[in-house]
């Protein structure tokens, strides 16, 4: 009953920040003005927007898959793709947590060690967070006129504040978030056939070297180039989901190719809030992001935009994660992992 409160309120707050978010991406507007505008939306272009998203999950599940193998399991593409949704579907119940639960659910039908998956999504979110960077100092080499100014001010001044107040920290503190860690490290080693035969010691130490194991998937892999290629075309699959947005409403349909990128990444940093499927934070970002930026767009029409981009994305992941759960829980286990390969014996060796 207790963990049940626990979670209760955590879903609560997190839900309330994405409220507030949400009360500010909105004060002042005229909803009026955004109800017609909703009315007049082509989406039809909502639906292509669908379709790259759907493309999108597919070579994320097919790039998950390449990552796993040098885990000597092959888990059937259906399996991987379903429970990627499952894990979209959580993050609408607590912000990040569908990181584990799509390791839960891999690991529970196809009997694959969690923590090694754990260590894979790693992985896969730090390959993420390179090509955001990247696109974001290709947006800046290209468009620094443009958008320079509402990156500067809404992104990079609060990141600098945030860090500069961090590093103002006192020595002490300093010393304790170093040292900590360091201390425990030294504890273990003293003690460790002391602490071996702590039940819960061990279960820590198995899971650490699983996640361990999980990130050397990257040195492992076979097939490298197949994981970059799959990397970029999710990153472009994500970029025209993004763009072919904007086509569906009259104010924003003259923006260009290099703009539907500078959405993408200030998208992508409203969608890393800690709040229930970037509700709120996204709106904020993206309407503020719109109307800065280009003249001929109003707050209310960045509003509409982002309103039908985030809602159309979330009502399908939704739908998406939730038939995927049922699929997920109704197939049989099918993962095996793979036999590793015995060199063949030379004659002479027979000799």
């Amino acid at each position: 009953m207790k963990n049940f409160i626990i979670k209760a309120l955590k879903f609560l707050g997190f839900l309330s920040f994405g409220i507030l978010l949400m009360y500010f991406a909105f004060k002042g507007i005229s909803f009026e003005k955004i109800m017609e505008d909703l009315k007049n939306v082509n989406y039809w272009w909502v639906l292509l927007s669908l379709l790259f998203a759907f493309l999108a999950y597919i070579a994320r599940a097919y790039r998950w898959n390449i990552l796993i193998e040098p885990l000597n399991y092959k888990p059937p593409f259906t399996s991987t793709l379903y429970s990627l949704m499952v894990g979209y579907l959580a993050n609408f119940a607590f912000p990040r947590i569908g990181e584990i639960t799509r390791c839960a659910s891999l690991a529970k039908k196809e009997k694959i060690p969690v923590d090694k998956l754990i260590g894979t999504v790693i992985v896969e979110r730090a390959v993420d967070l390179l090509s955001l960077f990247i696109l974001l100092i290709f947006l800046l080499i290209i468009r620094i006129d443009t958008f320079g100014s509402f990156l500067g001010d809404s992104v990079f001044e609060p990141l600098s504040e945030k860090i500069s107040s961090t590093l103002n920290f006192s020595w002490f503190i300093w010393v304790v978030i170093a040292g900590t860690p360091l201390a425990f490290i030294a504890l273990y080693f003293i003690f460790r056939q002391q602490l071996a035969k702590i039940a819960v010691v061990n279960k820590v130490k198995n899971m650490v070297k699983g996640v361990l194991s999980g990130l050397k998937t990257v040195y492992k892999m076979k097939r490298r180039w197949e994981f970059i290629f799959y990397s970029v075309l999710i990153w472009f699959l994500y970029l025209m989901m993004t763009w072919v947005v904007v086509f569906s409403l009259p104010a924003t349909s003259g923006l260009k190719l290099v703009d539907g990128l500078f959405i993408l990444i200030i998208g992508g940093l409203g969608m890393s809030a800690p709040v229930q499927g970037g509700i709120g934070a996204f709106h904020w970002i993206v309407s503020r992001g719109l109307a800065s930026v280009y003249a001929f767009i109003t707050l209310e029409d960045g509003l509409v935009y982002a309103t039908i981009a985030h809602e159309s994305q979330a009502l399908f992941a939704i739908l998406f994660g939730s038939i995927s759960f049922f699929l997920l829980i109704s197939r049989k286990e099918t993962g095996k992992p793979i036999a590793p390969k015995t060199p063949r014996k030379s004659k002479n060796s027979l000799k």
